[in-house]
């Protein structure tokens, strides 16, 4: 692999772009799904996966070496708008809200909007600066299965509720001035990266 792993994907002033982080471990089609509906229903010119070196809220012992897992995620991604970029290592960022600072310095006039997953949401509040993220970019949350009533009862939600845009206005967000987030509904994906990693461990059964 080239370090072009290590680089920004290709971007300009006025673009919408969805960032979507996490440890990909292992990218599934949970998470293509989730960049197709964040594509379509907030009208994003692109999605970019920032395959994390390692999260900080996880054990990162057994994590698989980032090159394996951006190439890993770029097999399962397998779309044009969506682009797999280990950026975080480049930048020497630990904490998300350390690399979306990064990247709105780096990337001025961009109309970037966080994505996570319900079950992310549910845990939100124990991220580093939480507050901070969601004042510094619209944020999109995608309904993941067994994570939709403990994600809106999270103290984040509840923190986050007065800048709630309705669904149908869904393709303003990118253009929202934050705090601003949505929450998307549709078609779910039942996978999980853990679930992916036990299967392997038991010899895929």
């Amino acid at each position: 692999m080239t370090m072009d792993h290590l680089r920004l994907p290709p971007h300009a002033p006025g673009l919408r772009i969805g960032l979507f982080g996490g440890s990909f471990n292992p990218a599934h089609d949970g998470h293509r799904l989730a960049s197709l509906t964040a594509l379509r229903r907030l009208q994003l010119d692109r999605v970019w996966w920032l395959v994390t070196p390692g999260n900080p809220l996880k054990d990162n012992a057994s994590l698989p070496p980032l090159p394996a897992r951006i190439r890993q995620a770029r097999e399962a991604a397998g779309h044009a708008r969506i682009h797999v970029t280990g950026i975080e290592a480049t930048l020497r960022t630990r904490y998300t809200a350390d690399t979306l600072r990064a990247l709105k310095r780096r990337c001025p006039g961009v109309n970037f909007v966080w994505l996570m997953g319900s079950d992310n949401l549910a845990s939100f509040h124990r991220w580093n600066e939480w507050r901070t993220i969601a004042r510094m970019m619209p944020v999109a949350i995608i309904d993941r299965p067994g994570s939709t009533h403990s994600a809106m009862a999270s103290p984040a939600a509840n923190w986050l509720s007065r800048w709630r845009v309705p669904e149908s206005a869904a393709a303003s967000l990118p253009l929202s001035s934050p705090p601003a987030w949505v929450f998307l509904h549709g078609k779910r994906s039942a996978l999980s990266s853990t679930l992916l990693r036990r299967q392997a461990e038991n010899g895929g059964s």
